[in-house]
């Protein structure tokens, strides 16, 4: 569980708790393809995972990834959205400060509580102008994985249907539970598609982590084509090692990105790799350009 906490806890401390989100233009429930980001090249948007780079300051960071084409910065929370918005960023994936990997939607328990969370998250997302927000299945903690499916569908209706109203979308991640996140439910894209399907909204879709899923099932292009109407939002990271996806690692992402412009995707593509190198926006830079397609 070291690397689900380093993640979470990495988000939680470069969470700004100051700031009051402003407001930006919505998107209609029909309309979930976003326009092009300032990238001349690629078919779809650039984004970045905010957490990777924790230790540079907010606007240390957006004044480095937009000339890059990076027109997002994600996995940030609602304090910090006026802060990407003042360097003409967004922030394509927004998520809630409070938010659990391990305890998610599996757990009937907790559905009033996170309902209650991702409601409200959900509306500042919308008023914002933040076109999806993040959720997640949970730990087993010995729970059958068909007993997941229904509980977490049970949970997720009630916030599709407010997203739709909202026009916004709802992801929940694929991670891999054989590395970082041992015991989570939602670790196979089959189990994913089948929630997505169980929900039946158009508004709620599966975040598909290129990294992860390669750790658990391999397949990626294949998987990406057969699923592609139940993807609605990608992260990326080299395997093994969550670094750099250059050549030392065993995904060819030039040949991933264009199975996934092919789909007819044009949102976010976000990077969430954690760079080796000394110099982290160099890294970036190529990841970037090694994504434009």
């Amino acid at each position: 569980m070291k690397k689900t906490t380093t993640r979470r806890t990495a988000m939680k401390n470069i969470a700004l708790g100051t700031a009051t989100a402003l407001a930006l233009p919505s998107l209609r429930a029909t309309d979930l393809s976003f326009p092009k980001g300032t990238s001349t090249v690629s078919r779809f948007n650039h984004s970045v995972c905010r957490w990777c780079f924790g230790s540079m300051k907010l606007e240390e960071l957006a004044e480095q990834v937009k000339p890059m084409g990076i027109t997002s910065i994600e996995l940030t929370t609602p304090d910090e959205w006026p802060i990407l918005k003042k360097y003409g960023l967004t922030c394509a994936l927004g998520s809630h400060p409070d938010q659990s990997l391990s305890d998610g939607y599996n757990q009937p328990g907790l559905h009033e509580m996170l309902n209650k969370r991702y409601f409200d998250l959900a509306q500042k997302a919308a008023d914002a102008g933040i076109p999806t927000i993040i959720v997640f299945s949970g730990n087993r903690k010995g729970l059958d994985d068909k007993l997941g499916v229904e509980f977490c569908a049970k949970g997720i209706e009630p916030l599709a249907k407010y997203a739709e109203k909202l026009g916004i979308q709802v992801v929940m991640e694929l991670l891999n539970s054989k590395v970082n996140h041992p015991d989570y439910q939602c670790d196979h894209t089959e189990w994913g598609v089948e929630l997505v399907e169980k929900v039946g909204s158009p508004n709620f879709k599966l975040l598909y982590d290129i990294y992860h899923m390669q750790i658990m099932e391999g397949d990626v292009i294949a998987t990406i084509k057969k699923h592609k109407d139940h993807i609605g939002h990608y992260h990326t990271a080299g395997v093994p090692g969550r670094n750099e996806i250059d050549e030392t690692q065993e995904l060819y992402y030039p040949a991933i990105m264009r199975a996934i412009a092919d789909t007819g995707y044009n949102r976010y593509v976000a990077q969430e790799f954690i760079p080796k190198a000394k110099d982290g926006m160099a890294s970036l830079r190529k990841a970037v350009e090694l994504c434009n397609v």
